[in-house]
């Protein structure tokens, strides 16, 4: 038996994972802050300005199976530290933009390259590999920083109010690389690195690594390469599943929410608290991601759904700035189903096809996100545009949902297991 000592390294990680999707992501999704000024400022139409999320969501996905590639072979940490200097040069960029082309480059290409190579893509696998047990629990702790990134949002904002957008991008640029670079540098190791095992690993040698380990949760592990993945359709399912769950549905509403409140009567400030909430609620759904372990997968994904769509129904509902109370509905719903949805997608995948190449295989889901994501702002900006309203839209992301949830409930991963068995009898030279 190997002694535990009495703190395990692994909520370091966590920790990391937390702090770093604050910030990394929080640049991303503080885009509906900056959006209204860079509006005002230039005078382009939505779609065309909301664009360049479509582009970045688009790029990240592309980028995301990539740097989780480039993290199963190489030291992830050296990867992570490449990621920050480009998101930090990419944000700070942003603040030189006088041309839409300046800002699809910079925020929708530079951008995303740097966040994939230093969050999630990366961050996924280092806490499936640091505890073999609970995941559900575990990513949902982890992602908690997504949820914060849109209360990062009112940071941002602040700063907006106070030294005008161009100097907000420097400020977040600043803050991103100050914490970052020597977080990753000093802190970001490998179960074997410490010489220690996951959370709930059979005891095997921590030095032979984590590619045989067997969970209680999942108590039958195969070594997956991406091409094995890639064969099944449990995996096109949730990527399908995450295309259209968050790719098209959330980041549609994501995009124009604080624009919508404005639309309606409401201030840019009280539109961001709101978006700030959403926040809350999202941490408060990912730390309760945990029931997945519980109940299961698919019943958590449905409740997830069932909250989302009923937010939406909230937010079209407000027509002017006399029902807040129906914002807060919005708020608290939305985040919370969106914070359920991500946690267990990423626990569901690991369920099946946890192992050395399980990097690869989550960024592949992200890939699913960031095309949906590349059609969603776009779409939502359009038609506005085109219909003066955002009724439609939100009608879209609610059928979304819907048929999201429904290809997760195909892919079964309560069928895990039986998933496992089947592909450990097949030839296992499969390389990707």
């Amino acid at each position: 038996m190997v002694k535990r000592p009495s703190f395990f390294y692994g909520w370091v990680i966590i920790g990391i994972a937390v702090v770093s999707m604050t910030l990394v992501m929080g640049i991303r999704h503080s885009f509906s802050v900056f959006f209204l000024p860079i509006l005002d400022e230039f005078g382009w139409s939505r779609g065309s300005t909301a664009m360049m999320l479509s582009m970045n969501l688009l790029i990240y996905g592309l980028m995301a199976p990539v740097a989780g590639s480039f993290g199963d072979r190489w030291k992830a940490r050296r990867v992570m530290l490449i990621g920050i200097a480009i998101l930090g040069l990419a944000t700070a960029g942003c603040a030189f933009a006088q041309e839409l082309w300046h800002f699809y480059f910079f925020f929708g290409i530079l951008m995303p390259v740097g966040s994939a190579f230093s969050s999630w893509p990366l961050l996924a696998p280092a806490l499936a590999n640091w505890f073999a047990r609970r995941r559900g629990l575990v990513i949902g702790l982890g992602q908690m920083g997504a949820g914060f990134s849109f209360v990062y949002g009112m940071f941002a904002e602040a700063i907006i109010y106070q030294l005008g957008w161009r100097s907000a991008y420097f400020v977040l640029a600043g803050t991103l690389v100050i914490i970052m670079l020597p977080l990753y540098l000093l802190f970001h190791y490998r179960p074997e690195n410490k010489g220690l095992k996951a959370y709930g690993a059979t005891e095997l040698p921590a030095a032979k690594g984590l590619t045989s380990e067997v969970s209680v949760d999942n108590p039958v592990s195969s070594d997956w390469t991406l091409g094995q993945a890639m064969k099944t359709y449990q995996l096109w399912l949730l990527v399908l599943s995450f295309f259209l769950f968050w790719g098209i549905g959330c980041y549609l509403v994501l995009a124009h929410q604080v624009k919508f409140a404005e639309d309606v009567g409401y201030s840019s400030t009280f539109a961001a608290s709101v978006f700030a909430l959403f926040g809350i609620f999202m941490v408060a759904g990912r730390l309760s991601s945990f029931i997945s372990d519980w109940v299961g997968r698919e019943k958590t994904i449905t409740l997830a759904t069932i909250l989302s769509i009923g937010a939406l129904v909230a937010l079209a509902s407000v027509k002017d700035a006399s029902q807040p109370w129906l914002l807060y509905v919005y708020a608290i719903c939305f985040g919370y189903g969106t914070g359920l949805y991500s946690p267990t997608m990423v626990a569901a995948a690991a369920d099946i096809f946890h192992g050395r190449h399980f990097g690869a295989i989550t960024g592949l889901l992200l890939t699913g996100m960031g095309v949906g994501g590349a059609i969603g702002p776009w779409l939502g900006g359009y038609i506005y545009d085109i219909s003066g309203s955002y009724i439609s839209a939100f009608v879209l992301s609610m059928v979304c949902f819907g048929l999201a949830c429904i290809a997760f409930w195909i892919a079964a991963p309560r069928n895990a297991t039986r998933v496992q068995n089947r592909q450990m009898k097949l030839p296992s030279n499969s390389k990707l």
